[in-house]
C-alpha cells in the first residue's frame, strides 16, 4: 500500500552529468526542457532521485513515488522534504493513482527500467553476474524469478521470449529450461546463463544474457501490462497543457507508449470499419516531441545503460 508523505525522518537536503552520487538517470536535460515552465511535477519512478532533484530544481513541487521502499529511503534522506512529496507504491497502483489525481500534476515523468543500484545489488536479482539468486522483483513481494522459470509452461516461456527479449530460438530456450528444471531446480543467474549459452552457443555473451535475464524481469514485475494500466490514468491525472513523458528502454515499452500516444492525437478512436462515429470525436492532445528523443554519443560514453533509451511526450489539451 502507498503511503504518502512518509513518517520516517527527513535527511539532508549538449548533455551535462547530473549531481547524484550513484545512479546515473538519462536524458536529464532533455526532461528538463520538457518540464521546463511547469508547477507541479510527479517523478513516478524515483530510483536514487536524480530526475526528482532536477525538477525541483526547476521550481516545480514534486510528488515522488517508487515501489522500491529502499530506493524512496535513499532518495529522500539525499533530497529532504522540501517541495517534495514521498509516496511508496507502484505507479499502475489504484491508491497511487488516486493521489497524482488529487495532485493535479502539469507534469509527469515515467522513467522505466531498472537503475544501476538495483543492477549492482547483488541480492536484488537483476544481474547475470555469477552466483546472483534469481529474484528480480521490483518491489520485494511477489513470486521471484526463480518461481516464474519454475512454474511457466515451457508454451509460455517461449512466448515470454518472443514478446519480450525479441528471441528467434525462444521455443529452443524454452525447452532447454523445461529440460533442466526437471533435474536442478533454477535458483541462482548461473542456472538461467548455462541453459542460454546451451541454446545460443558457446559465443554467446552479455548481450545475450542481458536480453534474456530483462525478458524474465518485465514478466517478473509485468511492466509492460503496468505500464498500459498507469498511461490512461497518468494522461487524466494531468491539468490543462500538461505533459506526459515517458523514457523506455525496450522495443515493447516503446511500442506501447508509441501507440497510446499516437491514438490519443487522433480526432477519431472508433474501430476501423465502423460506419458511424461514437467516440468523442476530437483529439485529446498532441504527441510532443513529434519524434522520440534518444541519447547523444556523449551521453552514452558517460553512462552506457542509456544506450537503448527513448523519450516520447505527449501534451494534453486545454479542455480536460
Amino acid at each position: 500500500m502507498p503511503t504518502a508523505p512518509w513518517d520516517a525522518p527527513a535527511g539532508s537536503s549538449s548533455f551535462s552529468p547530473p549531481m547524484v552520487t550513484y545512479h546515473v538517470p538519462v536524458l536529464v536535460d532533455e526532461v528538463d526542457r520538457l518540464a521546463t515552465g511547469y508547477g507541479r511535477a510527479v517523478d513516478a519512478t524515483v530510483g536514487d532521485g536524480g530526475h526528482t532533484e532536477r525538477l525541483r530544481a526547476l521550481g516545480a513541487d514534486v510528488l515522488a513515488i517508487d515501489r522500491d521502499p529502499d530506493a524512496l529511503r535513499r532518495a529522500r534522506h539525499r533530497l529532504g522534504d522540501t517541495q517534495i512529496r514521498w509516496v511508496e507504491g507502484a505507479f499502475a497502483d489504484e491508491d497511487v493513482h488516486a493521489q497524482i489525481a488529487a495532485f493535479r500534476p502539469d507534469f509527469v515523468l515515467l522513467d522505466l527500467g531498472v537503475s544501476s543500484r538495483q543492477f549492482d545489488e547483488a541480492d536484488r536479482g537483476f544481474s547475470f553476474r555469477p552466483g546472483v539468486p534469481l529474484d528480480m522483483r521490483m518491489g520485494g513481494q511477489g513470486p521471484t524469478a526463480a518461481d516464474l522459470l519454475a512454474s511457466r509452461s515451457q508454451r509460455e516461456l517461449a512466448q515470454l521470449f518472443r514478446e519480450y527479449a525479441d528471441e528467434r530460438r525462444a521455443s529452443r530456450l524454452a525447452a532447454a529450461i523445461a529440460r533442466r528444471r526437471r533435474h536442478h531446480p533454477f535458483t541462482v543467474s548461473d542456472d538461467l546463463v548455462n541453459a542460454i549459452r546451451e541454446v545460443l552457443g558457446p559465443r554467446s555473451g552479455p548481450s545475450d544474457f542481458a536480453r534474456v535475464f530483462q525478458a524474465v524481469r518485465m514478466a517478473v514485475n509485468d511492466e509492460l501490462g503496468q505500464l498500459r494500466t498507469a498511461l490512461e490514468s497518468m494522461r487524466d491525472a494531468l491539468a490543462p497543457h500538461g505533459r506526459l513523458a515517458v523514457i523506455s528502454y525496450h522495443s515493447g515499452e516503446d511500442r506501447v507508449v508509441k501507440h497510446e500516444f499516437r491514438e490519443w492525437a487522433r480526432s477519431c478512436v472508433c474501430p476501423a470499419g465502423q460506419p458511424i462515429c461514437t467516440c468523442r470525436g476530437r483529439a485529446l492532445g498532441r504527441v510532443d516531441p513529434s519524434r522520440p528523443i534518444v541519447p547523444t554519443s556523449e551521453e552514452i560514453a558517460v553512462n552506457p545503460r542509456a544506450r537503448s533509451a527513448k523519450l516520447r511526450g505527449f501534451v494534453r489539451d486545454a479542455t480536460p
